[in-house]
């Protein structure tokens, strides 16, 4: 970077504290998102939260509360045996994903809100954080980080082996339920500031790139972090050096890390001896 561009980078330390919180946080929750493979909740959650922001500004109340009431009430819904009806749960999560998209768009025509700060509210805009968001963020953020960490290995098994975990005394539908609902809160912050769309593609790429690089869970957890964070600060730069949209330029350039991440691995593979 340029020395013009390092001090407009400089000049959003909450957007960019912000960014990499989100960033690195996201991207590990994300890996088991994979493991799980119920990929589609995270954009599901991350949508309901937009329709809980939009349902709190209709009602005058804190976008923050909308958006964590109808997370935490979309897993609790997520979390019914839907299966035993044979309904698949991704049909559930596509039928609360069109609805609360709609629902969203239905809720702001009604309120008096200007069209920029409705979709700043909406979609969010991470070059607006600020202190208080930043605040918010590391509430709930790095507890949810603590939580993942010191809590790997039931979740781990409550995820990969019901068996084993119904063994070693734990309860695996337990422990999958309190993983959603603190992956819920975590969606729901995060959407506050950095919109629906960011905090998906920060569910999916970081770690998708990450399970490519590495088998071992520790370490593709880092890795994870290590390139949602990296991705995010190559997209802040390009953002502000070239007035890009934000959001749209870190969106991108995360979405390139599981294609970099295949290559990488491809030729690792090619150059191997046999």
């Amino acid at each position: 970077m340029n020395g013009a561009t390092w001090s407009l980078f400089l000049s959003f330390p909450w957007a960019i504290a912000a960014g990499l919180l989100i960033a690195a946080v996201c991207a590990m929750f994300g890996v088991f998102v994979i493991l799980k493979r119920v990929v589609f909740i995270g954009i599901t959650l991350a949508e309901m939260a937009a329709c809980g922001i939009a349902a709190a500004m209709l009602a005058a109340l804190s976008p923050l509360l909308g958006a964590v009431l109808f997370t935490l009430l979309t897993v609790a819904l997520l979390a019914a045996p839907f299966e035993e009806r044979r309904i698949p749960r991704d049909a559930v999560m596509g039928a609360l994903f069109v609805a609360a998209s709609s629902l969203s768009v239905l809720l702001v025509s009604r309120s008096g809100f200007g069209l920029r700060e409705v979709k700043s509210l909406l979609y969010g805009d991470l070059i607006l954080a600020s202190a208080a968001d930043l605040r918010v963020l590391a509430a709930v953020l790095l507890p949810a980080c603590a939580y993942l960490i010191l809590m790997i290995r039931p979740t781990l098994y409550a995820f990969l082996d019901r068996e084993a975990s119904t063994v070693l005394g734990a309860r695996p539908c337990r422990w999958e339920l309190l993983f959603f609902v603190v992956l819920g809160l975590v969606v729901a912050v995060a959407s506050k500031v950095a919109g629906a769309l960011l905090v998906f593609c920060y569910l999916v790429a970081p770690s998708a790139a990450a399970l490519l690089l590495s088998r071992r869970l520790g370490r593709v957890l880092a890795l994870a972090a290590g390139l949602a964070v990296a991705a995010t600060l190559g997209g802040l730069a390009a953002s502000f050096r070239h007035d890009w949209p934000t959001n749209q330029t870190i969106g991108v350039a995360t979405c390139a890390m599981p294609a970099l991440a295949g290559l990488a691995a491809a030729g690792v593979r090619f150059l191997k001896p046999e």
